[in-house]
């Protein structure tokens, strides 16, 4: 069936709508605003359930004139992202109400997670690459909000600046890999478009002739290339995984819906999103596995040794999110004949299966720290005593993501190494480094989940405190719902695939591939495969090798204390190089010259103004040389009098009223262009910026300075006389177009009253001065932009005029000796600012730690 235009659009709208209302509301009902936040959630929820089994596309103008609009498209994988942003987000609003309760800025807290909740609905729908890049950085700038929420705190800022600095700097680069894709598509018979997916001039629909104007105009791999540093970056794959540990300084809840079930996941739905179009059934694209599936397969396994050396849950659970989600990439980058299918099987059901049991274990984990009050893993042990249903949750969650059969994990994680067992079958030679690195970064996958579920058994720490109580139903009820889901798709993967992962994987195959269905069911168990053997030996290696857990952990360790190993070593340093490149920018340039500042600022407008000129051909030499009227010359002459007389005045007098001149010169040149509205207009502007600058003379010293340098003056004529060609150069490119209905004649037309009217209307202007009726109608938001910057402009003069009069008031009445002993009196060496505050700059801890020293978040 096709989706409903109207109901698509509420669910996304549903939760931008309720961000205003949580101020007043939590006025009214405090932390039980959860609750609203929660109903939110749900309605969203419900109003995609109605979209069930729907597939198709809804378009809304956006942009007509660019040909842009707002392109909603429902398949099964957006319906998974969907669901899984709003179904989790259900839960964590509820489980917000019991662990957000001795919190601050709940306002903030959860208005900020509706909104990130309604940017990634749009990230899942939005099928036009504007619309998409809009909602992809919409989440960066709310989860910035989110993992800074702790806004006091060193550690949360440097954690929101890293995520910030990554995530949007990737996006960037997903936006020129887009542009790259609307380019090449004009060379096709549909034309250019943003459209991703939906219509018949879609990129995806016309995917192979998009793809043969890429290699012609060799884009191919770059434009690959773009849009995989943008979906790498968002979902924390090497190098770009640093970030998500320092994430963890987030609140818990902020945890399990960012960094397990919505934002971490748009990275790989974009994958997934985008395979029909580069990776077709046939031809094979070898650039794609080798660069999606390589990196997928690497990073999954960097980083789940860097898991077996975390020191905090949190931590653990981040580095283990980065690698399923590394698992996850190299499934949708399996591609080919032999892949086709089973990489994009694995890619879909592991979404499903890592959003269920992650999202648990984080709930789990801000469990552990309400009650245990430590996050530290050496501190935590033997809690299924005190926490037995809590520890029952944990079994079920940590043997999914352990891969252990039958759980809920096993099922996707088989399915990757079945796919990397055919792709080295039917390729050869070094592809089958893809099962064995399969494999490898498995076993230590398997290690890290078995030491999260031995946090409930074991001795118990003698640092541990006893007074551990049973959690709240609010925050017991969520884990426990999704573990039940985890434990029924393990026993019965077939719920899960018929629900929502058969759609979805069907979504990222090749335009005109048949699907098959998938099927699972324990019965497979017992038919012995070589993926069966790999999925078997890979729990073996892990239950051999646990006994040395700790050795592992402090092998890993201790590669992270050396520089070149270590995750943050090469962040910090390009963040710090760039600081001090900034600092020695600013000192060098914001010295209190106004010279300093105008140059630079006029020298790459004319540049980048001519370069753009020149590019585009735009600049016309027609009409030149043209003689002009007699009293055209002897005004111009009279002008160009005027200039010379302003470059030899002696004193800023004589300066101003020369200049004025060239204003008045002006007002007669349109006047003899028959505009008397013009030249009035430029007579009282000349006249009132003549008394204007006649008023702040006073202020300024009676005669110029000297150029003491005959350089400076060279550069300065030179950069004069650049602008000036640039001037001239903008007023031909401005005049050069010929249209062949003169707008003026539209003006005239509309401007008046018509002839036959009712009480209202809108195709006229309804004045009798055209000239009125053009700024005040035709051109009225050029109008009201105007008189704001004109408002803001002078809001600043009076703010600046009431600091400047209170400031020497304060002068006034300070002691002469405080004002030699102060030392924010005396201008600092670097312009008056003094040195930057430390804190903003300094990092966190280098250990790859949250650096929260265990402290409940």
């Amino acid at each position: 069936m096709q989706p409903d235009a109207a109901v698509l659009v509420a669910a996304l709208a549903l939760p931008f709508v309720a961000v205003p209302f949580v101020p007043a509301l939590f006025r009214v009902v405090g932390q039980r605003v959860a609750f609203f936040a929660a109903a939110v959630a749900a309605g969203s929820f419900g109003l995609l359930a109605t979209q069930y089994g729907a597939h198709g596309a809804v378009q809304l103008p956006w942009i007509p004139s660019l040909g842009v609009s707002l392109t909603l498209y429902v398949d099964g994988l957006a319906l998974l992202i969907g669901f899984l942003a709003s179904g989790v987000g259900v839960l964590v609003f509820t489980y917000s109400y019991g662990y957000m309760a001795h919190e601050h800025g709940h306002v903030k807290y959860y208005a900020t997670l509706l909104a990130f909740m309604g940017s990634m609905l749009g990230v899942a729908f939005a099928a036009d690459l504007l619309a998409l890049f809009v909602f992809w950085e919409l989440t960066s700038v709310t989860s910035f909000l989110l993992i800074g929420h702790h806004q006091r705190e060193d550690a949360s800022q440097y954690a929101a600046r890293k995520s910030m600095l990554i995530t949007v700097a990737g996006g960037l680069f997903m936006l020129a890999g887009f542009l790259v894709l609307a380019f090449a598509s004009g060379d096709t018979a549909a034309g250019r478009t943003f459209v991703l997916i939906g219509t018949e001039n879609s990129l995806i629909a016309n995917g192979e002739a998009v793809r043969e104007a890429l290699r012609a105009a060799g884009l191919f791999v770059p434009a690959l290339a773009l849009v995989a540093v943008g979906a790498i970056t968002k979902s924390a794959q090497a190098p770009f995984h640093v970030w998500l540990p320092n994430a963890m300084e987030a609140p818990t809840p902020v945890s399990a819906f960012l960094h397990s079930a919505t934002m971490v996941k748009a990275g790989v739905y974009l994958v997934g999103r985008f395979r029909p179009l580069f990776a077709p059934e046939l031809p094979s694209v070898p650039e794609w596995t080798l660069l999606l599936a390589t990196l997928g397969l690497v990073s999954m396994t960097i980083t789940a040794i860097l898991a077996v050396g975390a020191t905090d849950i949190k931590e653990l659970l981040a580095y283990s999110t980065a690698s399923h989600l590394g698992l996850i990439i190299a499934g949708y980058g399996l591609a080919g004949p032999a892949a086709v299918e089973l990489g994009a099987e694995t890619g879909a059901f592991h979404i499903f299966n890592h959003a269920v049991f992650k999202a648990t274990l984080f709930l789990v984990a801000g469990i552990i720290a309400h009650e245990a009050h430590t996050r530290k893993l050496e501190e935590l042990g033997g809690l299924a005593g005190d926490l037995p249903i809590v520890a029952g949750i944990t079994g079920i969650a940590a043997l999914g993501m352990a891969g252990v059969p039958p759980f809920n994990g096993f099922w996707s994680k088989e399915l990757l190494f079945e796919t990397t067992y055919f792709v080295a079958v039917e390729h050869g030679g070094l592809y089958w480094l893809y099962p064995a690195i399969a494999v490898f970064g498995s076993v230590f996958t398997f290690l890290y989940s078995i030491r999260f579920l031995m946090l409930f058994f074991g001795d118990r720490p003698s640092g541990l405190a006893d007074d551990i109580h049973r959690p709240p139903l609010a925050m017991l009820a969520p884990p426990a719902l999704l573990a039940a889901i985890a434990l029924a798709t393990g026993i019965v993967p077939q719920l899960g695939i018929d629900a929502v992962v058969q759609s979805a994987f069907e979504a990222s195959l090749p335009v005109a591939a048949e699907a098959h269905s998938l099927t699972l069911s324990i019965p497979k168990l017992f038919s012995f495969t070589p993926y069966l053997g790999m999925s078997l030996l890979t729990v073996g290696l892990g239950a051999v090798a646990y006994p040395f857990y700790g050795r592992l952990h402090a092998g890993v360790r201790w590669a992270r204390a050396v520089d070149y190993t270590s995750p943050n070593w090469y962040y910090d340093g390009l963040t710090e190089g760039a600081n001090g490149v900034s600092r020695r920018l600013a000192v060098g340039l914001h010295g209190g010259a106004f010279r300093t500042y105008v140059a630079p600022l006029l020298l790459g407008t004319a540049v980048l103004a001519l370069a753009g000129y020149a590019a585009a051909g735009s600049i016309s030499v027609d009409g030149v040389g043209a003689v002009p009227p007699v009293p055209l010359i002897v005004v111009l002459g009279v002008a160009v009098v005027g200039a010379g007389a302003v470059a030899r005045a002696p004193s800023h007098i004589a300066g101003v009223l020369t200049l004025s001149v060239l204003g008045f010169m002006v007002a007669i040149v349109f006047i003899l262009a028959n505009a008397p509205d013009l030249a009035l207009t430029q007579l009282v502007i000349e006249t009132l910026v003549l008394v204007l600058f006649l008023l702040v003379l006073d202020r300024l010293p009676a005669y110029y300075g000297e150029i003491r340098s005959r350089a400076r003056g060279i550069a300065d004529a030179a950069l004069a006389s650049l602008v000036g060609f640039t001037v001239f150069a903008t007023v031909l490119v401005a005049t050069s177009a010929s249209p062949e209905e003169p707008i003026f004649q539209y003006f005239l037309a509309r401007a008046g009253v018509p002839a036959e009217h009712g009480p209202f209307f809108s195709d006229f202007g309804g004045g009798s001065n055209v000239v009125n009726v053009i700024l005040v109608d035709f051109r009225a938001f050029d109008t009201l932009g105007e008189i704001a910057v004109v408002a803001m402009a002078a809001l600043s003069v009076l703010t600046l005029v009431g600091m400047r009069a209170q400031t020497e008031t304060e002068m006034a009445e300070r002691p002469e000796s405080d004002s030699a002993d102060d030392p924010a009196a005396t201008p600092a060496t670097d312009g008056g600012r003094g040195p930057p505050p430390a804190s903003a700059d300094d990092p966190a801890p280098s250990d790859g730690t949250d650096g929260s020293g265990g402290v409940d978040r």
